[in-house]
């Protein structure tokens, strides 16, 4: 088992510590953390609250609707979650840059990092300032609060530590990892309601399939992410 103290961690501040680890207590990523190659840490962001009601939002200056979330509240609970100099303090919000497979990467290898799950209308901005926090968004799309995002960010992060997946030369051929989304997959029966399997890929030519996988990528890109093909092309690839 892998020494705990090295253990690749995700701390997590929320106002919901109770959906966690939810879906990363299931197949690879919950396997990784009973073997202690990752570890999950959650923070009741109300148990930092100086109020007997353990107040943690409150109206807008300026008006409107929602409540906001105090800045003095979530920076006690990041001063608790940052003393040991975890990685990178993220903030998941709509307005924050786009998650990306190489963001993934460089969390991926580092000791870990925490995260803010916000809720309502979000986080008073002096905090995000005082603490510097890192702006992340997994998508033009608004969520009911960072849990959901905390979860699918997590499991981004932990499929590429060693010893979760079984087979490294997988991660090697994913969507992103060249520029590219992935080519199709293809498995028996050879014949499926009257569709077969290109021939290419029962042939045993490892060049040909390595070629025809190649150009089927491309294709891919080209036709649904002409975004993601132009930045290939202009790399050069």
């Amino acid at each position: 088992m892998t020494d705990t103290t090295e253990a690749w961690t995700a701390r997590i501040l929320t106002l919901f510590p109770e959906m966690f680890p939810g879906p990363l207590g299931q197949s690879l990523a919950g396997k990784a953390l009973e073997k202690g190659i990752w570890r999950l840490e959650t923070l009741q962001i109300r148990d930092f609250a100086c109020d007997r009601h353990r107040t943690v939002d409150d109206t807008p200056f300026g008006g409107g609707a929602g409540m906001v979330m105090r800045p003095d509240v979530v920076d006690a609970a990041l001063a608790a979650a940052t003393a040991d100099g975890l990685g990178p303090a993220i903030y998941l919000t709509p307005r924050g840059r786009l998650l990306s497979q190489g963001l993934v990467e460089e969390l991926a290898a580092g000791p870990g990092m925490v995260l803010v799950c916000g809720r309502y209308e979000g986080l008073d901005e002096r905090v995000i300032e005082a603490r510097q926090l890192i702006e992340v968004s997994l998508g033009d799309f608004v969520l009911s609060g960072g849990e959901p995002a905390a979860l699918a960010l997590i499991d981004a992060c932990v499929r590429l530590l060693p010893g979760v997946m079984g087979a490294e030369e997988t991660l090697d051929e994913e969507s992103f990892k060249t520029g590219l989304l992935e080519y199709p997959h293809y498995t028996r029966p050879a014949e499926w309601n009257e569709r077969k399997v290109p021939e290419v890929l029962m042939s045993g030519h490892h060049e040909k399939i390595r070629a025809w996988r190649q150009t089927q990528a491309e294709e891919v890109t080209r036709s649904r992410r002409p975004d993601l093909w132009d930045a290939y092309k202009k790399r050069g690839a």
